[in-house]
């Protein structure tokens, strides 16, 4: 398995996740420099539709490591 198709398996397993608790991962449609660094997703309530996770430096920080973490910390997974 090449690191691309890791990396989408692991993209599709957090956004199964994500939707058991009314949650959207959101990617970056134009990265910039900052967000190419790293990954660049966010993630949103998808009841509110406010950025729960991602924002906090500017949009798109976190990456695909930091939304699973999050998650594994907030949802009790």
């Amino acid at each position: 398995m090449s690191r691309k198709e890791a990396i989408a398996s692991r993209e599709r397993r957090a956004k199964r996740l994500a939707i058991r608790y009314n949650l959207h991962i959101m990617t970056c449609q134009k990265p910039d420099k900052r967000v190419l660094a790293h990954g660049g997703y966010m993630l949103r309530d998808g009841e509110t539709m406010k950025i729960v996770f991602g924002d906090q430096d500017y949009p798109f920080c976190a990456s695909l490591d930091d939304i699973e973490a999050w998650m594994d910390e907030n949802l009790g997974k």
